[in-house]
């Protein structure tokens, strides 16, 4: 009753906060089943928690374009806009672009150590129902796009990885061993 009080009410509670960010997840899934859908080597795994301090991965997308963590930002009704390093929802700065270089690395690291070869893991950060999206330039080791836009964007990427070590680095990524450290 809390929530439902709070929604009416517009006032911002952490549960209400939760779920906002959970639907976005699921719309950014959503479109990463149409992706695996016009290709089916695009392959993806949800909510992947990492090491023992309440860490995840939103999504984590293996495909013969690349392996890409992806975090969901779910900001109804807002105006976003990208410029290099520089990442702000309605004028306010947030640490999205960083956060998610670091989550690359990391994820990078644990699945080369997984998989006895270097794995390379680039940041993707997908918008969710924003008013507005700008991107005045896309920041460095990390790319930004919109939802609607997801499917196509994995899919214009070419083949980097052969059959071989996609099947190799999507069956590490699945074992929940590969994310502890």
């Amino acid at each position: 009753m809390k929530t439902v009080l709070a929604r009416v009410l517009g006032v911002h509670t952490d549960e209400r906060a939760w779920r906002i960010g959970a639907d976005g997840e699921e719309l950014v899934a959503a479109q990463l089943v149409k992706a695996a859908k016009k290709d089916p080597s695009w392959r993806a795994l949800h909510a992947i928690p990492v090491g023992d301090r309440g860490s995840d991965i939103d999504h984590l997308v293996v495909g013969p374009g690349g392996v890409f963590t992806i975090n969901a930002k779910h900001h109804p009704k807002a105006k976003i806009w990208v410029g290099g390093n520089t990442f702000m929802v309605n004028g306010n700065r947030q640490p999205y672009i960083r956060n998610s270089r670091h989550e690359a690395g990391r994820a990078a690291k644990l699945l080369a150590a997984a998989c006895g070869f270097p794995v390379h893991v680039q940041g993707l950060i997908v918008t969710v129902n924003a008013a507005e999206v700008v991107i005045k330039s896309q920041p460095d080791g990390v790319s930004v796009t919109w939802r609607n836009n997801l499917a196509k964007w994995l899919l214009r990427h070419g083949e980097i990885h052969t059959p071989e070590a996609l099947d190799a680095i999507y069956e590490a990524a699945r074992r929940s061993t590969t994310w502890r450290s």
